[in-house]
């Protein structure tokens, strides 16, 4: 008799399990130093753990209202306008979310129907696909490429059809480290003024920019801002990824029919931990010296690595440095990756596999989020390969 799988149609069909898990099982099971993933291996502030405790030993245990603590809500309006010289209204344009993922995937499903394109930048975060074709939208890719990974907004206009319905963008830029600039901002804000073109805007790295380099937010661009969506992450922002905090900021009207998603979706997210995130942030300094923090872990990273026969690529934001093997191997990729995890006991992520064609340029994606001994440690073993 056949298994009920065997007529089960896969609204996925397409996709396996990602490379993260790959990688960092490769990792575990070889002992290997896992610069993959893209999470910090050192202490979160004590002062923010403490305050979390605070509000346990509180008994604040109980649902956060649907769009978030107001405390919360109430600090990001002060960052947003400190910031960006802007305001979003924290009763109706604000909305807290259980992670930036949560943030992307529940704005696609409010506001993307059957049919409807979505414009997609690749290398892009894995996340943005799935969510589009879930709801049965079609996932339009435009290729950019190394060593400088920037858009060609020529070639944006030629793709826009009267079925565009959002193009998505993310600076600082997963996996490349790359950033737009005004110019970028100011482009998109043409291409889309007069149109019913949604921009959804993935700024989780915001405050994670080097080299005196700006972060320009959609939220600065006043009719960019009209039909923006921006999504954020407390989880980057404050080294908390297990936390699984974000939120997301859009006009009313747009937040309206987010909402009516978040709430039968998530409905609302970790009260204590919003709480303690909100007393956090009334110090501005706990975000705004990121970049120097982050900085300082990239420069010395490249430094260890100049030695080696690696090149790295220009990286202006994120925690994660590009590094290109063309002169140590001919290899693939995604095999280069996983002899390094082999044979060399070091984890990364080939760039290959953030495209939609895949496109080998053989580069390697490297997380510098980790403590100075292990970014030795990891630049020791690259200097030998």
């Amino acid at each position: 008799m056949p298994t009920y799988s065997e007529h089960l149609a896969s609204k996925l069909p397409k996709v396996e399990t990602n490379i993260f898990t790959v990688m960092s099982q490769l990792s575990a099971q070889y002992e290997a130093i896992n610069l993959s993933q893209g999470f910090p291996d050192f202490e979160v502030d004590k002062f923010l753990v403490d305050t979390v405790k605070k509000y346990l030993d509180k008994g604040v245990h109980q649902y956060a209202p649907m769009q978030g603590a107001l405390q919360l809500r109430e600090q990001i309006c002060k960052k947003v306008n400190m910031l960006y010289e802007t305001s979003y209204h924290e009763e109706d344009e604000i909305t807290i979310t259980a992670g930036a993922t949560q943030a992307i995937f529940t704005a696609i499903a409010a506001l993307i129907r059957e049919d409807d394109e979505v414009i997609i930048f690749t290398p892009a975060y894995d996340c943005y696909q799935p969510a589009i074709e879930l709801c049965g939208g079609k996932p339009i890719f435009i290729q950019m490429k190394a060593p400088h990974y920037e858009i060609n907004w020529e070639e944006v206009k030629k793709v826009i059809t009267q079925k565009t319905k959002m193009i998505i963008i993310n600076s600082p830029h997963n996996p490349t480290g790359a950033i737009l600039r005004e110019e970028d901002l100011i482009e998109l804000e043409k291409i889309t003024t007069n149109s019913n073109i949604l921009v959804l805007s993935d700024e989780v790295y915001e405050h994670l920019i080097y080299d005196e380099e700006k972060h320009y937010s959609v939220c600065s661009f006043p009719e960019l801002s009209n039909r923006s969506i921006a999504v954020f992450s407390f989880g980057k922002t404050f080294h908390v990824t297990g936390w699984k905090l974000g939120y997301i900021l859009a006009p009313k009207e747009i937040m309206k029919e987010i909402r009516k998603v978040h709430q039968f979706n998530v409905f609302s997210c970790n009260h204590p931990v919003q709480l303690a995130i909100a007393e956090y942030m009334q110090n501005e300094e706990n975000y705004l010296r990121l970049s120097a923090f982050y900085q300082e872990k990239r420069d010395l990273f490249k430094s260890i690595v100049e030695a080696s026969r690696f090149e790295p690529l220009s990286c202006n934001g994120t925690y994660f440095q590009l590094l290109n093997y063309s002169n140590i191997s001919d290899l693939n990729d995604t095999e280069m990756a996983k002899k390094l995890v082999v044979e060399n006991k070091i984890a990364s992520i080939p760039v290959s596999v953030f495209y939609h064609s895949p496109l080998d340029q053989h580069n390697l994606r490297f997380c510098f989020a980790k403590k100075t001994e292990t970014l030795e440690k990891a630049g020791d073993i690259l200097v030998k390969v």
